[in-house]
């Protein structure tokens, strides 16, 4: 038994070596189309389905479905909850999320690359008094990006967004800044901060010292990738324990044509 364990490892390990195509690493055959909750202009190519799920603290698991509908045109659609995973009853989001995002421009030589989107599905539990997730969707946004050879490849996106979240009565719009760096074939790190502009004027959910969350992201295997995050690692927010999240992303994307 021994020994079929240890093959069935290295067999794991050498499948992962060539076929390493996921979403992390110099060898990345498609283009995140998030940091972590922070939108970027990437897009799923035509004919491309990508199943993403986000496993966070309270039991929070929200899976997410994204086909690439035209040249440069992807959209999705998400739905989720508190307490799925542990005990008592789940307590289900109030409406499924929506993702359109369209790319007016690929990134060249000199310039970045340009995308415009809509997203409605926010993350954590969902406050019914004021309509509105723990982490706010990030609704309307403009995401551009540029990437840069580095010991491998680093790529710097920056992105604003206006949340249709507002009865909470914060409703400025948002700034985001983010990065990629590659380790390896199929391993980078990920890191992103949120201003959270749209979320500091009341203080009953944000401290006002924005949401600064880092990853790393592995490239298990074709269109395979796994994501370890650690989430607020300001201690921003007011409605749980002033800890930093640890959160699970799995993703999959496969051609269906």
């Amino acid at each position: 038994m021994k020994r079929i364990f240890i093959s069935v490892i290295a067999l794991i390990i050498i499948s992962s070596e060539l076929f390493a195509q996921g979403t992390a690493g110099t060898g990345a055959k498609f283009q995140y189309r998030y940091l972590i909750d922070m939108p970027t202009p990437g897009v799923l190519e035509k004919g491309y389905v990508g199943v993403t799920t986000d496993i966070l603290p309270n039991g929070v698991v929200i899976p997410k479905l994204e086909v690439g509908v035209f040249d440069n045109v992807s959209f999705g659609i998400s739905y989720g909850g508190a307490n799925i995973i542990g005990s008592g009853s789940p307590k289900w989001y109030k409406l499924p999320g929506v993702n359109l995002r369209v790319k007016l421009y690929d990134e060249t030589l000199n310039t970045p690359s340009l995308t415009l989107g809509f997203d409605s599905q926010g993350k954590g539990e969902y406050f019914d008094n004021v309509n509105r997730y723990a982490i706010k969707s990030p609704g309307f946004f403009g995401s551009i990006n540029k990437n840069f050879s580095f010991l491998g490849y680093l790529g710097l996106c920056a992105t604003a967004n206006y949340s249709v979240e507002s009865k909470d009565g914060d409703d400025f719009l948002n700034v985001q800044v983010g990065m990629e760096k590659t380790l390896s074939e199929r391993v980078s790190i990920v890191a992103e901060y949120d201003f959270a502009l749209n979320d500091n004027s009341t203080k009953v959910y944000g401290n006002g010292n924005g949401y600064l969350n880092m990853g790393v992201r592995w490239s298990l295997g074709d269109g395979f990738t796994l994501g370890f995050d650690l989430r607020d690692l300001l201690n921003n927010k007011k409605w749980a324990p002033s800890t930093a999240d640890r959160a699970l992303k799995i993703e999959y994307i496969k051609n269906i044509f």
